[in-house]
């Protein structure tokens, strides 16, 4: 009754199996050292049959437990009377030493169950980890490689952007240059024309004085010959002069036409190129657009595996 309350609670505050069966094989031995046994019943009566003579190895729940030699110890030869009364306590005490002893070893099977189905979770649990960890490292190799390829990507259409500014820049500048020139060519040519209508009509008024003074000097020929023939000589200068500056005429016209026709040329192939701009901005913002998105998945990506790590 009271011992056995005892003896539970101090099991109870042992940790281990093996301190639980070494106080149990303590306690016993002191009973047994404390009863007289029954007269015939020899040197090793009182002692239970699993428990070795002199101490020993007994196993419990797969293990090798030592037996304190203690547990074994000669009893004392005394009264028959105090040996039977003793002999019903001591049964009772074996008894549920047996019981104790069987609760321990069950304990200690249940913990060996879990521990080998913890063991094989982990493994499981390590594999998949495993796993995934060798996905993660593909997947973000295979970002590197998108990475470096939209990077390449990014760098050579930077380098064509700015080569086709240059290029604009270069021709903007040309065009620019080309243009103040036939401008001024232009003006000059504008110039050069008006002047010679001054001039034309400045003949036509001198051809139309000469002609006048013409008929006057055929009315005045027979007077005098030497006069008709330098008056015949003026004209045929000034028919002279009159031709050749038609042609000037007519050569700065030409080359004012030509100046308006580059200019209108350069008009439209800076419109051509103002496109060929606008498409490479357009293929820019593409791109952009493109590594923010990969950007966004590769964060996700991180976060994800950071979760299942934590």
């Amino acid at each position: 009754g009271k011992e056995i309350t005892l003896l539970m609670q101090t099991l109870n505050t042992l940790s281990t199996p093996e301190e639980k069966l070494a106080a149990l094989c303590k306690k016993y031995a002191e009973l047994v050292s404390a009863s007289p046994l029954v007269p015939g019943s020899g040197a090793g009566a009182g002692v239970p049959s699993w428990l070795p003579e002199g101490g020993g190895w007994v196993g419990l729940g797969g293990r090798r437990l030592r037996v304190p030699a203690v547990c074994a110890l000669p009893v004392q030869e005394e009264g028959v009377q105090r040996a039977r009364e003793e002999e019903e306590k001591r049964k009772e005490v074996t008894s549920h030493f047996q019981v104790t002893l069987n609760d321990i070893q069950l304990q200690m099977e249940q913990h060996n169950e879990r521990n080998s189905k913890l063991r094989q979770e982990n493994m499981e649990l390590a594999e998949r980890l495993k796993k995934l960890i060798e996905q993660y490292e593909l997947r973000e190799e295979h970002i590197e490689k998108v990475f470096k390829h939209k990077d390449l990507q990014q760098q050579l259409v930077d380098a064509k952007l700015q080569q086709a500014q240059e290029m604009l820049k270069e021709a903007e500048e040309r065009h620019q240059r080309e243009k103040d020139f036939l401008l001024k060519e232009a003006v000059e040519s504008q110039r050069m024309c008006e002047l010679m209508k001054q001039q034309e009509t400045h003949l036509k008024q001198q051809l139309a004085l000469y002609t006048e003074k013409f008929e006057e000097f055929q009315n005045t020929l027979s007077k005098s010959s030497e006069v008709f023939t330098t008056f015949k000589q003026e004209m045929e200068k000034m028919t002279k002069k009159i031709k050749k500056l038609e042609k000037e005429t007519t050569m700065y016209r030409s080359r004012w036409e030509s100046s308006n026709k580059a200019l209108l040329e350069m008009a439209e192939e800076k419109t051509l190129q103002d496109k060929e701009l606008e498409g490479l901005q357009v293929k820019i913002q593409r791109l952009e657009k493109l590594c923010r998105a990969l950007q966004s998945e590769r964060n996700d990506l991180n976060k994800k595996v950071q979760d299942l790590c934590a």
